[in-house]
């Protein structure tokens, strides 16, 4: 068994750090230190132990026993039904052609070979500002493509974002898509922002790519693979360890067999959302706060609730100076702006799981907590730290069945679970990281595959991937619809948190049979106007 060196010195098994002896959860670990024993692989032309790049690559949804035609058929039914006055389909709200002055047929061909690429950003924030420089190890824009408009409820970012790339600004993000030289849209807003955009896009005819979690609720997914795929559009969800050489080859090991059957996960334990109560702040005059809450109730302004959970200290992208000192937890904290850590960071590790378990196409089909309790209601009413709120919820611990029998429990304690998870088999362990993978016993990973080895799609930039997916009109790494079930996951161990009890779920229906308390879950509350749209 691996052996992990701690600063000190001291070692102890990489199990014992993972699992509290307990089971109970502490205060989560901050610590991002690097290992020794992990295996990081650089990008070359070919694989370790396949020097000759004998590969047979396909996409991710090839051969499930749900097909994509079924789902995308599951999604429209889903939507259907709910009332539209205002954000319904943006064609017929803007009385124009189905894709923006093109027809069907030609705007799913997209761009030539040689042709420019362009962009409109949606979202001029600290994540796109990330996408499109590369800041952080996380992509850039190749040098074919080129942003052509911005769009943010926060006007003055979005001028600043539009003299930096000499393009138009706007703060109605759906007077960018009426633009005709918009190949392709980047999203990076609030987790309740992202249903509209997609579906809207799509509609519009541009070929997407939108950060993760892909939705703030199961109903919202449904009805974006539905969109998606109605309107042939190439959509790239941001779960960007998908398209890193080491994770990768992990999955292999694991699709492979190289630590026999797979009979538990451990995942890290992630907390859920709470809620917030903060005073009243002024409006700033550059923002847009009723658009900012789109579907949700408008409340009170508070920099608190406005800002991500993460400061603002960077000087490489355009922010506001208030911004850059804010500490408060966000609204990537808060209900019902969004579910709270767990899908937007434990969407990462979960992508991970999914894939290494070939569950892209479906989902658990029993969830519960322990200890069997509803999650305590937590309010937040003036500037504090995240720690009270992560605390009490996370205190329960969510479990996943699937049908083949393998248990997903999200109990981990090391927190670079979080980019990955503990794969327990017959013959061993393969632990992934968001930097690697580690394996145990060592060794595991020495022998080459065989030639005939069943192999996953292959990609090592994830922003280049999307690209050359919107020209030859493939699917890339990580779809539409391996977006929406990574989310799910996250959105059913939110319900269960929130009910507090064992709950049965039907992976092909997307429902839960015969519980009409949990079904109600399945989408949140939206205010007149922004409505899933009846008519996708």
């Amino acid at each position: 068994m691996a052996v992990v060196q701690h600063a000190a010195g001291q070692s102890d098994s990489l199990w014992g750090r993972i699992l509290p002896a307990n089971n109970r959860h502490p205060r989560p670990h901050r610590r991002r230190d690097r290992r020794s024993e992990v295996h990081r692989e650089r990008s070359t032309g070919h694989r370790a132990g396949d020097p000759q790049g004998l590969y047979r690559e396909y996409g991710v949804m090839a051969e499930k026993r749900i097909t994509r035609r079924r789902m995308i058929g599951q999604a429209l039914e889903a939507a259907a039904g709910v009332a539209v006055p205002l954000f319904v389909s943006w064609n017929t709200a803007r009385g124009a052609e189905p894709v923006a002055g093109k027809t069907a047929s030609s705007a799913a061909r997209g761009p030539g070979p040689n042709d420019q690429i362009t962009v409109g950003i949606i979202g001029c924030g600290r994540r796109n500002g990330q996408l499109v420089t590369g800041k952080g190890g996380q992509g850039y824009l190749p040098n074919d493509v080129r942003i052509v408009a911005v769009a943010d409820v926060n006007l003055r970012r979005a001028q600043q974002w539009g003299e930096r790339y000499k393009c138009p600004a706007y703060q109605d993000y759906r007077r960018l898509l009426d633009r005709k030289d918009v190949d392709t849209v980047i999203y990076a807003t609030p987790e309740h922002w992202h249903y509209l955009p997609c579906i809207h896009a799509a509609q519009a005819g541009k070929d997407i790519y939108g950060e993760q979690p892909l939705s703030h609720t199961i109903r919202e997914g449904q009805a974006m693979v539905a969109a998606v795929r109605k309107y042939k559009r190439v959509f790239q969800t941001g779960e960007q360890q998908r398209s890193h050489p080491a994770t990768r080859k992990a999955v292999e090991l694991i699709r492979n067999g190289r630590i026999g059957r797979i009979h538990t996960v451990i995942g890290y334990n992630y907390p859920s959302a709470f809620e917030c109560n903060f005073p009243a702040q002024p409006i700033p005059e550059w923002l847009d706060w009723d658009r900012w809450c789109g579907p949700n109730e408008v409340v009170p302004y508070h920099t608190d609730l406005y800002l991500s959970r993460i400061p603002y200290v960077r000087d490489d992208y355009p922010a506001e100076p208030a911004e850059r000192c804010a500490v408060g937890p966000g609204w990537m904290s808060f209900r019902p702006y969004s579910g709270g850590e767990l899908p937007n960071w434990g969407c990462h590790g979960l992508s991970m799981v999914q894939w290494a378990l070939d569950t892209d196409g479906t989902g658990p089909v029993e969830i519960w907590v322990e200890p069997a309790e509803k999650l305590p209601l937590v309010v937040y009413d003036r500037p504090e730290t995240r720690d009270r709120g992560d605390a009490a919820c996370s205190r329960t611990i969510i479990h996943y069945r699937f049908a083949n029998g393998v248990v997903l429990k999200l109990a981990g304690i090391d927190e670079r679970l979080g980019g990955g998870g503990m794969f327990i088999g017959e013959k061993g362990r393969i632990t992934i990281f968001r930097e690697g993978y580690v394996c145990e016993p060592k060794g595991l990973d020495e022998d080459p595959l065989p030639p005939n080895a069943v192999r996953v799609y292959e990609s090592d930039d994830h922003m280049a991937n999307f690209f050359q997916c919107v020209r030859s009109r493939k699917d890339p790494i990580m779809t539409v619809e391996s977006g929406h079930r990574v989310a799910a996951l996250c959105h059913l161990g939110n319900i269960a948190r929130r009910l507090g009890r064992r709950l049965r779920w039907d992976p092909v229906n997307e429902v839960f049979p015969g519980d009409d308390e949990a079904n109600e879950h399945l989408d949140c509350p939206k205010r007149k106007g922004y409505e899933i749209p009846t008519a996708i």
